[in-house]
């Protein structure tokens, strides 16, 4: 491990086994409600806060969510915190404060902090300087709580929407997840938070997207597709902490991989955090894998991986591990090894100084200033993603009777995600204000057509087959001149809805009776505008492409956040042209599995089989009230494997209106050592322009964009041809037939249909890569971020 100052060596030196285990462990105060898995079971008989100068007297590693548990007022509770960690500081022997970790995916998870869109959103924006300044809003509020450590990122690659946790990642492309994700981290850890990778690795992988569902993968995939986030935050964004997956891969549970946690992230990476737990995967190994006898063999098997801390209590690393300890079944100095990674990173937060909370505590606070909502809506109204319009879109001019409805048309709730606190907190406390301002998207509408009459109505729920309300939606319909539509999700927890952390589903087709609700309305000849607020895709192949009536516009958004509603009315009015993208692509059916577009030729439509997962929108997707011409491509012709390709591509805004458009470059390896993607994601940028404005993008795209895991299990760059294009989405240019690269030996229909959307593309540029295989080591490894000229 990397050296440690001599004040952390000289501290830990004086430690007792019993001080050396506090420091490796949490304590969660005052739970309330259920807000992980099995939290009932694991915490069954945890003593209450009365005892805690019993609980820390040897001190204590971590406090968990003091502010994100229950409803708390922020500053009553940062006095008690204030208070307590000086307790830390004058009653335990050695005086160390305790680190303060809370969720922060959508936002500090408090009551009456701000909101942000869900990960699903960030990636849709495909803007990741917006990303980390929105990380560096949630940092400021977090530092001035006390609060040292965020659990966010998540990094985890989306492969089965059918996952209950989609909506909490980024996409569906490494690439994207790791350049957003990276931004986070550097937005969040400028203020001073450590920021916590999530959930290291493949956990998202897990077989017919279950939750904690076994992940049957081979290391090539594992190299390939889910380590490049987590390694471009380590080595670009410089993250502090690291959680564990749940998961197992090929049979052995990640906590227990010291393969992973410890050869590959600190060996390989050069990562000198700290490796947290997911809450109680300690115990896991014992009650859920039954690799562990006891809690004692458990947090051995996961100390000596590399989990450096057990969260969020210490129900194995406490006494089960010091007993394994004294027996000389574990060696002592395994203990130490994470004892010095956790006091040197309190050393960087201060928490070491003699003056540490010797400040006085904050005496009144805003966690939703105006700059934090003005953030989200952009953010919001950036993420959404236009799927199909008519030209009903934009409502430039108000409709004398306009109506609003749906399950999700006036409801707050439906506008967040799962970890946000009103879904993931105030779900246990019926009753109490949510602490923010939540305009519902027909409140938003109202606000943005004041001389409208707004009819509302609800049509049905978002679960369950109760059609009872649809008369009532059809009658405000049928009396309006134009509908806004809103269906999608309630997200929450392990049953709690219908997406989020233990919700997955069967099904991809929206969840109870709503499709049977839009298709009725739109059978009035009414105008209908859908607006579809989800926290994964769904196949919505009926209200795109159908034959018959279908909406004249649907607009997809993935949890907008606290200031959604505005965003959508914006968007809706005009008064923002539509520029998200789809960070995933939309499924024809939930069978029609694999449809991500990250595929070979194999992983595609084919004549050998009745199957096809050709999506109904790409990713990469996205509409707009302009249209965009791209043009003039240019690509290095010569590029050694270890070099840069330099990509440039004129960009003009065609149409009438201002609008922003995200400039996408694919690649292909035309003969790999093994089969490569048919279209791989090589960069991207976002680009706003004035109607009739040109520009000129150029791009600097490392040739390791193009590395593998080989047939050695080496990862590299070989020499050969590539082909790179410019895309307004992932399906808008299919390769080259087989014919061309085989001299007509073979060729396949079914191969000249994949991934055909309508869409437009530059003409491809052919680049040789020369020179020997280039291997990805050491700091070499980096996956670089591309570097872009607007």
């Amino acid at each position: 491990m990397p050296p440690v100052s001599g004040r952390v060596a000289a501290l830990a030196a004086q430690m007792t086994l019993e001080e050396k285990l506090a420091q490796l462990v949490g304590y969660w105060l005052d739970q309330n409600g259920t807000v992980a898995p099995m939290q009932s079971e694991m915490t069954a008989g945890q003593a209450d806060g009365g005892l805690l100068p019993e609980i820390t007297k040897h001190g204590l590693g971590h406090y968990t969510r003091v502010y994100g548990t229950r409803p708390v007022d922020p500053v009553e509770r940062a006095q008690w915190l204030w208070d307590e960690q000086r307790r830390l500081r004058r009653e335990t022997r050695l005086g160390i404060p305790a680190i303060v970790h809370e969720e922060c995916l959508t936002g500090l998870a408090a009551w009456k902090a701000a909101t942000y869109p869900t990960p699903l959103a960030w990636g849709a924006s495909f803007d990741a300087e917006l990303v980390e300044e929105m990380a560096a809003q949630i940092g400021e509020s977090m530092r001035a709580l006390g609060v040292h450590q965020g659990l966010a990122p998540v990094l985890d690659v989306i492969r089965d929407p059918r996952w209950g946790r989609v909506d909490e990642c980024i996409g569906e492309d490494p690439y994207l997840v790791g350049v957003v994700g990276t931004a986070f981290v550097r937005g969040l850890q400028s203020r001073g938070v450590i920021a916590t990778l999530k959930h290291f690795v493949g956990y998202s992988a897990s077989e017919a997207g279950r939750n904690h569902g076994p992940v049957s993968m081979g290391p090539r995939e594992i190299a390939d597709v889910y380590l490049p986030p987590f390694e471009m935050a380590v080595r670009d964004g410089g993250a502090g902490s690291v959680m564990n997956s749940y998961s197992s891969i090929d049979g052995l549970p990640v906590a227990a991989d010291g393969a992973l946690l410890t050869d590959l992230l600190r060996g390989e990476w050069g990562f000198e955090g700290t490796v947290v737990a997911d809450y109680f995967a300690v115990a896991f190994l014992e009650v859920m894998h039954e690799v562990a006898a006891d809690r004692g063999e458990a947090a051995a098997l996961a100390l000596t991986a590399g989990i450096d801390v057990e969260l969020p209590t210490g129900d194995a690393y406490l006494e089960p591990l010091a007993e394994r300890v004294r027996a000389g079944l574990l060696d002592e100095r395994i203990v130490d090894r994470a004892v010095l990674r956790v006091l040197a990173q309190k050393e960087s937060l201060g928490l070491l100084e003699p003056d540490a909370f010797e400040d006085e505590a904050p005496t009144s606070i805003d966690l939703d200033p105006a700059e934090h909502r003005a953030l989200a809506r952009r953010l919001a109204a950036e993420s959404l993603v236009l799927l199909t319009n008519d030209g009903t879109l934009p409502l430039r001019q108000a409709p004398a009777r306009l109506a609003v409805v749906g399950p999700n048309a006036d409801r707050s709730a439906a506008l967040m995600g799962c970890y946000s606190f009103v879904n993931h907190v105030l779900a246990h406390h019926p009753g109490t204000p949510d602490g923010i301002e939540l305009p519902t998207i027909a409140d938003a509408l109202a606000e943005a057509f004041p001389q409208a009459e707004v009819v509302r109505a609800e049509g049905c729920a978002v679960e369950g087959d109760d059609r009872s309300g649809f008369a009532a939606a059809r009658e405000a319909v049928e009396g309006a001149d134009v509908a806004v539509v809103v269906v999608g999700d309630q997200a929450g927890l392990f049953g709690r809805g219908t997406v989020g952390e233990g919700n997955d589903a069967q099904s991809l087709a929206l969840p109870g009776v709503q499709r049977e609700l839009v298709e009725e309305l739109v059978a009035t000849g009414t105008p209908v505008v859908l607006v579809v607020v989800t926290g994964r895709p769904y196949e919505l192949g009926w209200a795109l492409d159908a034959d018959g009536p279908r909406p004249a516009a649907v607009l997809q958004s993935f949890f907008p956040g606290e200031e959604g509603g505005r965003a959508v009315a914006d968007v809706v009015t005009g008064a923002v042209t539509p520029s998200g993208r789809l960070p995933v692509s939309l499924p024809r059916t939930a069978g029609a599995q694999p449809y991500r577009y990250l595929q070979p030729i194999l992983g595609g439509p084919s004549d050998v089989t009745s199957t096809d997962p050709t999506p109904v929108r790409p990713f990469g997707f996205g509409l707009s009230y302009t249209t965009f011409a791209t043009t003039d491509l240019e690509v290095d012709a010569e590029v050694p494997t270890d070099g840069v390709i330099t990509v440039g591509v004129t960009v003009e805004n065609t149409g009438g209106v201002a609008g922003a458009t995200v400039v996408q470059v694919y690649g292909h390896d035309v003969v790999g050592s093994l089969p490569r993607p048919v279209a791989q994601l090589l960069a991207f940028a976002r680009v706003e322009l004035e109607a009739g404005e040109r520009r000129r993008v150029t791009m600097r795209v490392p040739a390791a964009r193009f590395a593998f895991t080989g047939r050695d299990m080496r990862r590299g760059v070989e020499p050969g041809v590539v082909e790179i294009w410019v895309a307004d989405h992932a399906g808008a240019s299919a390769p080259k037939t087989l014919e061309d690269t085989t001299g007509g030996a073979i060729v396949s229909s079914a191969v000249n249909r994949r991934h055909e959307v309508p869409g437009t593309a530059t003409e491809r540029a052919t680049v040789t890569l020369t020179g020997e295989f280039h291997e990805l080591t050491g700091a070499d490894a980096r996956i670089a971020q591309v570097e872009v000229t607007r």
